[in-house]
């Protein structure tokens, strides 16, 4: 794994993943992502939610592009240990908050809007279809905030009413979601 840009671009960490229940997004779809968002968001202004954080490397880029309100949330506890450690050692820790606890859960209790959510879940989550709705009907998402779900190519949402685009890169795909009910009265 290895940042692609900002402060920390070119930096490679190794998560001692042997048995981890993750599937790292690749650098290309990373890369692809992460030049869409520099053209939407300035990343050094916004509040982030990184959900099912794994490894971090979503979270590693928004640091070392400038973020300093990042919320990572993840059960694993050898993820959360893993990025607890690599961000004391890139000396970090005052942008990031670390939750290990499940997604849902969180999501549920979640008292704070953001800027920018990123989900990048298990491809096989029997309640992956429950993410959309429930960041919307929580109201989790910034009035001009951008959604970001990370799935298989065997699942669409283009018919939720605030999905905006969708993206793919080999056997990745990014579904882009956005306030739109608020943006259309404002």
């Amino acid at each position: 794994m290895r940042i692609i840009g900002g402060k920390f671009k070119g930096r490679k960490f190794i998560p001692p993943a042997d048995h981890w229940p993750t599937r790292p997004t690749t650098d290309f779809a990373r890369e692809a992502l992460f030049n869409i968002l520099n053209n939407r968001i300035y990343l050094d202004e916004v509040s982030i939610l990184d959900l099912f954080g794994g490894s971090g490397s979503h979270s590693f880029e928004f640091i070392s592009r400038g973020a300093t309100d990042v919320t990572y949330v993840d059960s694993f506890q050898a993820c959360v240990r893993f990025v607890k450690k690599t961000i004391q050692e890139i000396k970090e820790e005052e942008s990031i908050k670390i939750i290990r606890g499940d997604v849902f859960k969180y999501l549920k209790g979640a008292d704070r809007k953001f800027n920018y959510i990123f989900a990048d879940p298990p491809y096989s989550l029997p309640t992956l279809d429950l993410l959309p709705e429930l960041i919307f009907q929580r109201e989790l998402l910034e009035p001009d905030g951008l959604f970001v779900l990370e799935h298989g190519t065997n699942f669409t949402f283009n018919l939720h009413p605030n999905f905006s685009e969708e993206r793919k890169y080999g056997n990745t795909m990014f579904s882009f979601f956005e306030n739109i009910e608020q943006r259309e009265n404002v």
